[in-house]
């Protein structure tokens, strides 16, 4: 049977669609005409200020919710009905998850297992067509499979060793979406992505660190020696691949999905100061690098992830449009155009004298 995706405008219903990669998807599904049910707690990770500019559209609707509330994510089906769910609301912050684990556990675990109990109920229920056509979309990490050596990539078939709190959890909720399919015959799909950036990414992360300190004229802290690897994906490129995914994924299969990107931490942050030293040069003519501060590293941090993504390039016809270079260009410019989002404080846009901006793109 042809993929809803092929013929008409879904329904879809998003976890954590005010967070950095599900408002990405969110602001794409509802441009492209589909309607979109948006749940978001609206924790640290959630803003409304991600989705403000289809806010207002006809097709869609936002309900702050908690996955992990059993009656409202049964309502929330039952009243949406949705043809594609994309399950993304996860607490994602690996030193927080060291510092609390029981929040991951909580979200990313027993969230997930709300999620799958809800949509088995519903989808059980619907005729013989609509049951075919349902996907239901468990999007998690990289982070699952532990860590690389020096050489080598992950894939679809590499086994898991999770080594944070984080990781453990979303390894386990990866295994109950999993379980639901084989035993449940829920149709499930599971994608695992390498690392995100882009626009409207939560402050603490690496990149939006990097610039706000720069910014700042502030050290720019960076774990260990910088020597830890990561592959990059464009957040864009990476909701491309969800969409691909719910729309040509083999039911019950996994995807990695990566930008072919790898990067050092220590490289990447002077590739950032590099292109800040070119859109936005400080007075005194020196360059951002020279505030780059090694800091203690954290435990357990594993040293290289890489994503080989074949699978995904070859079933769904997918490929990723940015390099990291073009990426991270773009993505300076966009944070050097939002002051009040990357610095976060009236304060500190006055110290730079900058203007903030009021509309968010």
């Amino acid at each position: 049977m042809l993929s809803v995706w092929e013929f008409q405008a879904v329904k879809a219903l998003v976890t954590g669609g005010c967070g950095f990669i599900g408002s990405a998807l969110v602001r794409r599904l509802v441009v492209a005409g589909h309607s979109v049910l948006n749940i978001d707690k609206l924790t640290y990770a959630g803003d409304l200020r991600t989705v403000a500019a289809v806010a207002d559209r006809p097709n869609y609707r936002f309900r702050q919710l908690d996955i992990t509330d059993q009656a409202a994510m049964a309502e929330a089906f039952c009243s949406f009905a949705p043809d594609t769910v994309f399950h993304l609301a996860a607490e994602s912050h690996v030193d927080r998850s060291i510092d609390a684990p029981g929040a991951f556990v909580g979200t990313n675990l027993v969230g997930t297992y709300v999620m799958l109990h809800a949509a088995f109920a519903f989808w059980d229920a619907l005729d013989a067509d609509a049951r075919a056509r349902f996907r239901f979309i468990h999007v998690s990490t990289d982070e699952v499979f532990g860590h690389l050596g020096p050489e080598g990539t992950f894939d679809e078939d590499s086994p898991y060793r999770p080594n944070s709190p984080y990781a453990a959890s979303k390894a386990g909720a990866d295994h109950l979406a999993r379980a639901w399919h084989v035993t449940y015959g829920l149709p499930t799909i599971i994608s695992n992505c390498s690392n995100n950036y882009g626009p409207f990414q939560n402050r603490e992360k690496l990149i939006p660190t990097v610039i706000r300190k720069a910014l700042l004229d502030q050290p720019i802290p960076i774990y260990g020696r910088g020597d830890n690897v990561r592959d990059w994906l464009y957040v864009d490129d990476h909701v491309a691949a969800l969409e691909a995914v719910a729309a040509r994924g083999t039911v019950g299969g996994t995807y990695a999905i990566g930008g072919r990107s790898e990067r050092n931490n220590l490289d990447l942050a002077r590739q950032i100061c590099g292109l800040l030293d070119r859109q936005r040069p400080r007075s005194d003519g020196r360059s951002y690098e020279a505030r780059i501060d090694f800091v203690k590293d954290r435990p357990g941090h594993d040293f290289r992830y890489a994503i080989d993504p074949a699978k995904a390039e070859r079933e769904l016809g997918w490929h990723a449009g940015e390099t990291l270079a073009s990426g991270l260009a773009k993505t300076v410019a966009w944070y050097l155009a939002r002051p009040d989002w990357t610095l976060g404080t009236a304060e500190a846009e006055d110290r730079l004298g900058l203007k903030t901006a009021t509309k968010f793109g």
